[in-house]
């Protein structure tokens, strides 16, 4: 079978270097041009010092790209929507792994982005990125806006029960907690090493952009809200999502069990974690290292019908680069799980 050609269009970020790691080994993949305005000319390998021997690209400029059979774009914010139109005469496939194509809302874009969107016309055109919600849609699709990857963690530990209409729709409260790697690799006065490390910091504590796509991905119809923070926590990798929910009828752990075996036994990358003894009983970021899983547990309070949902993904992985392969593989019809298998590392 003939390898399709691929392009990653802003490479050099954490995000484009971790696609470009999977890319590489993936069997039905070939990588033709890798771009950054930054280091147009140089060896990837220079910035990605984790591919030497890996491959001898170079970085080129966008103006230097070519037509190819799929282009991943990872891009800075408004980047994808103001430059869609040549990026679409380049490929008849695209992948979007900015925030850019997310929300089918142009008005709920604006009130959550602060600005108007470039291309309204095009919200509908992108499938949002989940693969176990949206599988179907992905098969048949062109062009998919990966998902953000607090919002990631957030819907699938909570996906089933407000799929089954289970939750009381305003009284959900999620805090995640992620490592520096979220904030991409450009520098600045709270990645500064003495200010981040040791840190539990708070940065986000309301309005964060991603309750958007958790809104509009858990309310089937419904009106829903979502009490979201965000916290910086001293890892690199990794992201813990814990979410606080009232069920609106008191269910055992057993019920609820038998809920989320429904919608996620046959999924490949989600694992459900509820140990009895040890220390890793619930969803532990540092084990998914590198891997495409999502890790969820929960825990149910006997003394009232408040239900504790832990999610764990690696935000490079999951939320970022491995969920794009995920979806890049279900759109071109090859097995979900090629060149994303690995299973993690232990002890890290």
């Amino acid at each position: 079978m003939e390898k399709l050609k691929v392009s990653i269009v802003g490479a050099s970020g954490y995000t484009g270097g971790e696609l470009l790691r999977l890319l590489l080994f993936h069997p039905n993949a070939e990588v033709k041009q890798v771009t950054s305005e930054s280091y147009t000319g140089k060896f990837v390998y220079k910035v990605h010092p984790n591919l030497r021997k890996a491959t001898q690209l170079k970085f080129c400029s966008v103006t230097e790209l070519e037509e190819c059979d799929v282009l991943f774009l990872c891009l800075p914010h408004k980047s994808s929507q103001n430059k869609i139109d040549d990026f679409m005469k380049l490929a008849p496939k695209i992948i979007d792994l900015s925030a850019d194509f997310r929300l089918k809302n142009s008005e709920e874009y604006k009130k959550w982005y602060g600005h108007d969107h470039a291309r309204p016309d095009l919200l509908d055109k992108f499938v949002y990125g989940i693969p176990e919600l949206h599988r179907e849609e992905m098969k048949k699709a062109n062009y998919i806006s990966s998902a953000g990857c607090n919002a990631t963690a957030s819907i699938l530990g909570l996906y089933p029960l407000y799929k089954e209409g289970l939750v009381e729709e305003d009284k959900t409260v999620i805090e995640v907690k992620v490592g520096s790697s979220e904030g991409g690799n450009k520098a600045n006065e709270g990645s500064h090493h003495p200010e981040r490390s040791n840190v539990v910091r708070s940065y986000m504590p309301t309005r964060h952009r991603h309750t958007a796509e958790i809104i509009q991905e858990l309310s089937f119809g419904k009106n829903i809200n979502v009490h979201f923070s965000a916290t910086a926590i001293d890892l690199v990798r990794g992201l813990l999502a814990t979410c606080h929910l009232f069920l609106k009828e008191n269910l055992e752990e057993k019920d609820i069990w038998k809920i989320y075996r429904k919608y996620y036994s046959e999924e490949p990358f989600i694992r459900i974690v509820k140990e009895n003894e040890g220390i890793y009983r619930f969803p532990e970021p540092k084990l998914l290292a590198g891997t495409n899983y999502c890790d969820i547990g929960f825990k149910k309070d006997e003394l009232s019908n408040r239900l504790v949902v832990i999610s764990a993904i690696d935000n490079l992985m999951k939320g970022a680069a491995g969920q794009a392969l995920q979806a890049f593989n279900i759109m071109n019809g090859f097995d979900e799980k090629t060149g994303l298998e690995f299973p993690g590392l232990h002890p890290i």
